[in-house]
């Protein structure tokens, strides 16, 4: 018996660009061009209003989805370093006033909790950001003193995580650029990586050396659980088991790392118990066919910079032969040297006054690093999507328009 093979082969990209029929890998791959056209509409003053603000907090208001995340994601990363409370809210907080910023974001112009937030901010006297289509309702609700970061690239739903924390970064660099600005990137530097990073993972680059494709194919035939090693990353995680539902129809789940720790005995003996016989280091799929129990491989997302103290945390997958564990990290100053001379120094990372940062030639931030893992994930969920999708027809609501790779 031989084992299932996929539709496509994911070496062959003519096949693969031929069946992206609904543009989902490059969709995927523009998470660079959505932060810099966040980075473009701050150069033409879409901010203008907010400089030299120095607000008592900013409140961000989300939808649900990709908005929701991107606000827990940033939250999140920052921790106790930003200059000034970021309050994530569904709703608005009772206490608004004049001396806070709001950030309304969302994919829906007719949610009634944006269109709510948007009047009441307005009417309290607060700064008020809009991240969202300006149509229907939204815009009948919005005032001309609004700042408005409207959406300028088309990708489809589940690839906007990158737009909104594009978003929020942009507003904390100009409410709070002394503090809150110096431990987020800059957005145009951000963009740069992040299109490197998605060239890296492009359908022409062979599996050896693309991170998307080796991701892709260690997802195949698995049970896939994401798991984060810190909150940032477990709101990545998340993140990454909607992409898996929403673009490749996989269900996978997300965790804290010491949750997936604590469920590893779980998992082995219930996938032993379907196949007591099945003995893992003996079975050979080319010869003997599947496996009879569904194996799990837990990705851990972890930005640790002692990636062999993050590898150790691995060894306890290793034992059962039906669970094991993957680390993925991004390493950002490699694709930073990419864009610059390979033989030169990396770049050092400097606050609003030119001032290097602590360990900025050796370490990225948590931001940048998860932002590279999310063009990673998304365009592994757009391979998986393509070599399992028999013609490669585009999905029912699937409405994209931004070209193909």
């Amino acid at each position: 018996m031989i084992a299932g093979t996929p539709v496509l082969d994911l070496d062959d990209a003519a096949s693969l660009e031929a069946a992206d029929s609904s543009g989902a890998l490059r969709s995927a791959a523009s998470g660079g061009a959505q932060v810099r056209a966040t980075a473009a509409a701050v150069d033409e003053n879409a901010l203008a209003s907010l400089t030299d603000l120095r607000p008592r907090s900013v409140v961000l208001v989300t939808g649900g989805g990709r908005a929701a995340r991107a606000g827990a994601l940033l939250v999140a990363a920052l921790g106790d370093r930003a200059g000034l409370p970021i309050v994530p809210a569904p709703a608005l907080p009772a206490w608004v006033g004049p001396l806070d910023v709001v950030l309304i974001a969302g994919d829906d112009a007719g949610d009634p909790r944006l269109i709510d937030a948007v009047d009441r901010a307005q009417r309290r006297g607060a700064e008020v950001v809009i991240a969202a289509p300006m149509e229907g309702p939204l815009r009948t609700a919005a005032a001309r003193r609004s700042a408005l970061l409207e959406p300028r690239v088309t990708v489809l739903d589940h690839n906007r995580l990158l737009r909104y924390l594009a978003v929020g970064i942009a507003v904390l660099r100009t409410v709070d650029p002394s503090r809150s600005g110096a431990v987020v990137p800059d957005l145009a530097a951000l963009a740069d990586v992040l299109d490197a990073e998605a060239m890296r993972d492009a359908p022409q680059n062979e599996v050896f050396h693309n991170p998307a494709k080796t991701l892709a194919t260690r997802m195949q035939q698995h049970g896939i659980v994401f798991a984060g090693d810190s909150p940032a990353a477990v709101a990545l995680a998340e993140h990454s088991a909607e992409v898996l539902l929403q673009s490749a129809g996989r269900v996978a789940a997300s965790a804290d790392l010491h949750e997936a720790v604590a469920a590893n005995a779980r998992l082995a003996d219930a996938a032993g118990g379907v196949a007591p016989d099945f003995d893992p280091l003996f079975h050979d799929e080319e010869l003997d066919g599947p496996a009879p129990v569904e194996r799990t491989r837990i990705f851990v997302l972890s930005t640790d910079p002692d990636q062999s103290s993050a590898r150790r945390r691995l060894a306890v997958f290793g034992g059962s032969g039906v669970v094991d564990a993957d680390l993925l990290n991004a390493d950002v100053d490699l694709l930073q040297n990419t864009l610059d001379d390979p033989a030169g120094p990396t770049r050092a990372r400097v606050d609003e006054a030119g001032v290097p940062l602590p360990g900025s030639a050796t370490h990225s931030t948590e931001l940048e690093q998860l932002a590279v893992l999310a063009v990673r994930i998304e365009m592994a969920a757009a391979y998986l999507r393509l070599i399992g999708a028999r013609g490669g027809a585009a999905a029912p609501g699937d409405q994209y328009d931004g070209g193909r790779y």
